[in-house]
């Protein structure tokens, strides 16, 4: 068939952070080719909803797991859960992250180690765990969503940029000592995207998302679905040999110069 190189058939997924926004198109996009995923996150209910229409319009089995990647015993439950329900996992999706912004001077240190548990240790723990069962079975393929903050930082978020950062190291690491096991690990930094819940943040500050978007050549924001196609590539056999790098998803690079024409 066309594209064979992207199909996913017979392959399992683990998708962290898979309730909404660019876990849940992933988990979405990735059934649409073929795989069985399971979705994680600590919200029961909005991973009920998004497995209830993957399988529905997919016709792939989309198994709800209530996780909090910040705890150890929880992630390990996932990965036994997860070979439990399909015998192997062929993908590892570490999207689950998010912040609040505050200043360095002002910044508490229960505060800045939350941020880099949810961010960092999280997918650590979730590559770890899962990754012994690739090295066993000598494949597979883990994307990190990183951000935009990891690559340039942001003011306001020393915490979160640090942890990002740190998480585009681990996924080189991870690509150096695992490849010889043919496992592959890559990263994508992205930037704004109107996500649900971003989209809500938004409305109650009473941001405008098309001033926000003014430094972005492209002149927009993301929307989930441009995250999760970047990811459906990674994983797949179009990249198969791929590994360790950081693609940035982000609507262009911004920087200063000459002004843009009208």
């Amino acid at each position: 068939m066309a594209f064979e190189q992207f199909a996913l058939t017979g392959r399992s997924a683990i998708i962290t952070g898979g309730g909404t926004g660019i876990g849940a198109a992933t988990a979405r996009l990735f059934a649409d080719h073929g795989a069985d995923t399971v979705i994680a996150s600590r919200t029961e209910t909005e991973l009920a909803r998004v497995a209830a229409e993957v399988e529905a319009a997919s016709g792939r089995r989309c198994v709800p797991v209530p996780t909090d990647i910040t705890e150890e015993d929880q992630v390990v439950r996932l990965v036994e859960q997860t070979m439990h329900e399909f015998g192997k996992i062929d993908i590892l999706v570490n999207n689950a992250g998010g912040t609040r912004l505050g200043p360095l001077a002002d910044l508490p240190t229960r505060g800045f180690d939350r941020i880099v548990s949810l961010n960092l240790r999280g997918a650590f723990l979730c590559t770890r765990e899962a990754g012994r069962h690739m090295i066993e079975q000598r494949s597979g393929a883990i994307v990190n969503v990183s951000s935009g903050a990891g690559v340039g930082g942001v003011k306001g978020g020393a915490h979160y940029a640090s942890a990002k950062a740190g998480l585009q190291m681990l996924t080189r690491v991870t690509a150096a000592e695992w490849g010889h096991y043919g496992i592959r690990a890559n990263c994508v930094a992205v930037g704004l995207v109107a996500s649900e819940r971003a989209v809500d943040a938004w409305k109650v500050a009473q941001i405008d998302p098309d001033a926000m978007a003014g430094g972005i050549p492209l002149g927009r924001a993301g929307e989930p679905i441009e995250v999760a196609y970047p990811m459906l590539f990674l994983v797949s056999d179009a990249a198969s040999y791929v590994s360790g790098q950081t693609f940035s998803v982000d609507g262009g690079p911004s920087m200063g110069g000459i002004p843009d024409p009208d």
